[in-house]
């Protein structure tokens, strides 16, 4: 066969020719040969090659870059070209020396995939495994699980080489897996899983956790139920309900349905049932049941479906039956025998007319159903009560359920007595007892009534008050049916203290029972004493009111109801005993109330037969009290000297009343104190008390009102002097800013009675007291201080009511008394900021204006500058040249202004002055 010309080294190739016969074995002239013919056609380059690999055919250099333009070429050609023979030869040939480097097999094994070469893509594999060491194994694996993954795979040839490579490495276990998933082969699926859970020392590569391996392997085992076998199914699913809590719902649910899938309905039915008496959360219960009730609602409606298409068969059955009936009549036959019958004709044979053999159970169905769905309360209050046990109120709420049925409540009853621990009880175990003795009480049977509180008294429980309501709602029942005698009994017996023998054994056993401090219970001895009222005698009503004041367990008002009851019986003289021993058993404040009621009974009893031994209880009940809770004890004392004693002692009761109250009731008992001084001993004995009031250190807001009140009095009496007195006095405590009220009622006081020195002087005051109150009157921002800015005071003013600062109302005061400025405007008369008038403003413009007060006295005029119009000032110019710029301004000014006035605004401030007071 001729050689194509191309093929031939040209005139360019010539050079590199001569250097490869020279020197055949180097590579770097192969290479640069090859790299000057990149452009060359692959026939020639090939050709180029093939030279170069025969002559190192131990290049790795050489053979990768031959392979990888080979397999370019062939990338466009279809899998059945002659190419794809030739480039496979080629890899062969490469292998031969090239056997160790795992990027050949690499592209050689993902060029024989893509070709779809199943068997010798398979021996390739298993020869690249064989031909390279083990490190480099991983990656012929990853190629080979993508090969053996792909559509057209035998499944034995996928399995064996997923099990080989598990050998290698058995973490991929999750892999496989899902390869046997998704290639339906479920058994063997199911056992990897199995195997995989059995394992604690496998770790997830996915990050899968145990829980949700195993509720994969329930989906799996459940939805293929018929598919898996030789696994324990049942056994596999408990252990997950028993290791994980979660989803126990779920995985019971998933044990149903296995069963279900493999047609054991009855089975199923119990693991539902099952399931919904062992769940403990109402989420997991309410999976159970929505689960339970489709399996009920799918199993009718398939029944039913198959009873109206089974209707006309029946039809024919029956009259085939009935033929064959005359049949057997004529000759009976023991169909036994009859080896020919199959093993369906034997049983419709045998079992005809029998009700479990009947297929039509609809009615069945639907009555189960119905009482599935009945039964959901119940079902869950079993549920919340498995969470807590000892619950009292879901008691209550489960024997609620059971209305109607006195049996079911009896038994929930039962049941709840003997699970409820009373000292680890939620709520109150005691009304348990209280309800069951009360379903017995309202159907009539009180001796079982009785039974079961005789039984619920022996329990110890948590608190002597749950034992407590016990006998006393044993003792209630006994009063409603009117059993009195045996109530007082059962509070005798409840209320008798333990022998002490028995306190000797309980003390030696370590663990005191509630039924040990019973008899000290308050709330039994309360209910015993009104049982006393009520249904016994006087002494042993008595006995009961002693027997608690001896344990000393009563309160005030125990002893306030025992002192009436004695005084309802003309019993005095112990009622106030009882007093008495009441007001040494309690303090402040429990003993208010005794002490209040005891001697208001003394006196009204009493009255001034015993006044001294009422005046002792007084003071020892004055000298008892706290500060706070002694007024009304003093005003009660007081009312009992001026009823019963003499004045001077009640005097002298208010006033020692009026030391020893807190600082905030003493003006109401000086009032109290001044009104009876006045009605007992005349107007003129309160100036005393007055006086005395003012000097006892009350707080200044009640010594001004004393004060105002003192002052009227005299006013009253005609003291004009000694009422001004007063209000100078008062003075010191009242700022004008704060308080207007009292210098209001002192202005008009001095226009009704004073004079022109007084009313000065209260004004003097009046300004004296203000400076000292005061701190600051204005307080203006920085911005309004600036030199180019002068602000009158009326602006001022208004600009701080804009900023929210409140005006002085000692400078509204002086605004008010001052003379107001002439109404001729001025350009420099307005007042500055900064400046404070004692009540006259100084102006520069005009004339003095009188403030328009009708109520102001008359003064006559004085000046003290009379002799101010003689005095002559020099005046002497200021040279221009002072002013520079603004004097210039200044002439332009005056030159468009008028001559008069030209002339005015050249005066001086003392010569302006005089002539306004001339005019």
């Amino acid at each position: 066969m001729a050689i194509s010309q191309e093929l031939y080294p040209s005139q360019d190739d010539l050079l590199y020719e001569e250097e490869l016969l020279r020197n055949p074995y180097s590579l770097k002239l192969w290479w640069r040969y090859l790299i000057a013919r990149s452009d060359a056609p692959f026939k020639k380059r090939r050709t180029i090659y093939e030279r170069a690999v025969k002559a190192l055919p131990g290049s790795y250099k050489l053979w990768y870059a031959y392979l990888r333009e080979r397999l370019e070429l062939v990338r466009n050609f279809p899998i059945n070209h002659s190419e794809y023979e030739t480039l496979n030869n080629t890899f062969e040939r490469a292998l031969v020396t090239m056997h160790k480097m795992p990027r050949i097999w690499i592209l050689y094994l993902q060029s024989l995939t893509e070709q779809r070469l199943v068997t010798r893509t398979r021996r390739s594999f298993d020869r690249a495994l064989c031909a390279l060491p083990v490190q480099q194994h991983d990656r012929i694996w990853e190629l080979y699980l993508v090969f053996v993954s792909q559509k057209g795979i035998p499944i034995q040839t996928s399995l064996r080489v997923y099990r080989r490579y598990l050998l290698y490495d058995p973490t991929h276990v999750e892999d496989f897996i899902a390869f046997l998933i998704e290639s339906e082969l479920w058994q063997e699926a199911a056992e990897r899983l199995a195997s995989v859970l059995n394992d604690d020392q496998f770790r997830s590569i996915k990050g899968k956790t145990k829980h949700r391996l195993w509720l994969e392997l329930c989906d799996l085992l459940t939805k293929n139920a018929t598919a898996v076998s030789g696994l324990n199914v049942d056994a596999i699913i408990r252990g997950g309900i028993k290791k994980f809590t979660d989803e126990v719902g779920r995985l019971w649910t998933s044990l149903a349905d296995y069963y279900i899938k493999r047609s054991l309905f009855e089975k199923a039915r119990d693991v539902f049932e099952e399931g919904m008496q062992t769940v403990v959360t109402v989420r997991d219960f309410s999976v159970i049941f929505d689960a339970y009730a489709q399996f009920e609602e799918s199993m009718l409606a398939i029944k039913m479906e198959a009873l109206g298409s089974d209707e006309e068969e029946e039809d024919e059955e029956g009259e085939n039956g009935r033929m064959e009936e005359e049949g057997s009549e004529e000759e009976e036959e023991d169909v036994r025998t009859n080896v020919d019958l199959s093993v369906a004709e034997l049983e419709r044979k045998i079992l005809h007319g029998f009700w479990l053999h009947d297929e039509n159970d609809v009615d069945l169905r639907l009555a189960r159903l119905d009482h599935l769905m009945d039964r959901r309360p119940e079902l869950a209050s079993s549920v919340l009560l498995r969470q807590n046990p000892h619950n009292v109120e879901q008691w209550h709420r489960r024997v609620k359920l059971f209305e109607g049925n006195p049996t079911k409540q009896i038994l929930t009853y039962t049941q709840a007595v003997k699970t409820v621990d009373p000292m680890q009880a939620v709520g109150k175990p005691h009304t348990l007892w209280v309800a069951f003795a009360k379903l017995y009480e309202t159907h009539g049977d009180i001796a079982n009534a009785r039974v079961i509180f005789d039984k619920a008294v022996q329990v110890n429980y948590k608190t002597v008050d749950n034992l407590a309501s016990l006998w006393c709602e044993w003792a209630e029942m006994e009063l409603r049916h009117k059993n009195f005698k045996r109530a007082l009994e059962l509070m005798s017996r409840a209320t008798a203290e333990p022998s002490v023998e028995v306190k000797r054994r309980v003390a030696a056993d370590g663990n005191q029972p509630v039924q040990m401090r019973l008899h000290k219970s308050l709330r039994l001895w309360t209910f015993y004493v009104d049982l006393e009222e009520s249904l016994g005698t006087l002494e042993s009503t008595r006995a009961v009111y002693e027997r608690i004041l001896d344990l000393r367990i009563a309160t005030p008002q125990i002893i306030i109801n025992y002192a009436l009851l004695l005084e309802e019986h003309k019993y005095f003289e112990d009622a106030f005993k009882v007093y008495e021993k009441g007001t040494q058993i309690f303090k402040y404040p429990h003993v208010k109330d005794i002490w209040i009621t005891y001697l208001s009974k003394f006196v009204k009893r009493y009255g001034k037969n015993k006044l001294e031994r009422a005046r002792l209880l007084f003071e020892d009940a004055v000298k008892a009290a706290p500060a706070d809770a002694k007024k009304p004890l003093y005003l009660q004392f007081a009312k009992l000297e001026e009823d019963y004693g003499l004045a001077k002692r009640a005097m002298k009761v208010y006033d020692e009343a009026t030391k020893a109250v807190p600082n905030h009731e003493k003006l109401s008992m000086y009032e109290i104190y001044i009104a009876r001084a006045a009605e007992i001993f005349g107007i003129p004995k309160t100036r005393e008390i007055y006086e005395q009031a003012i000097e006892s250190g009350l707080p200044d807001k009640d010594v001004k009102t004393m004060c105002l009140k003192y002052a009227e009095l005299e006013k009253s009496l005609g003291e004009i002097d000694r009422a001004r007195g007063v209000y100078v006095f008062a003075s010191q405590f009242s700022d004008p800013r704060s308080d207007a009220e009292f210098w209001n009622k002192w202005h008009e006081f001095e226009v009704q009675h004073g004079n022109e020195d007084t009313f000065r002087e209260m004004l003097r005051i009046k300004r004296s007291v203000s400076a000292s109150y005061s701190q600051t009157h204005f307080i203006l921002p920085e911005y309004m201080m600036q030199k180019d800015q002068r602000l009158s005071i009326d602006e001022a003013k208004d600009k701080l009511k804009q900023a929210g600062v409140p005006e002085d109302e000692m400078a509204a005061l002086e605004r008010q008394l001052a003379p107001a400025i002439s109404d001729t405007p001025s350009k420099d008369s307005n007042r500055k900021v900064g400046f404070v008038s004692a009540g006259i403003e100084s102006q520069t413009d005009g004339g003095i204006k009188v403030a328009e007060n009708h109520e102001d006295i008359e003064l006559p005029e004085e000046s003290d500058s009379e002799d101010e119009a003689n005095v002559e000032i020099a005046q002497k110019e200021v040279p221009a040249a002072v002013f520079g710029d603004l004097a210039n301004k200044r002439k332009d000014t005056e030159a468009d202004e008028g001559g008069d006035k030209d002339g005015e605004s050249r005066l001086g401030a003392l010569e302006r002055i005089k002539r306004l007071k001339k005019v």
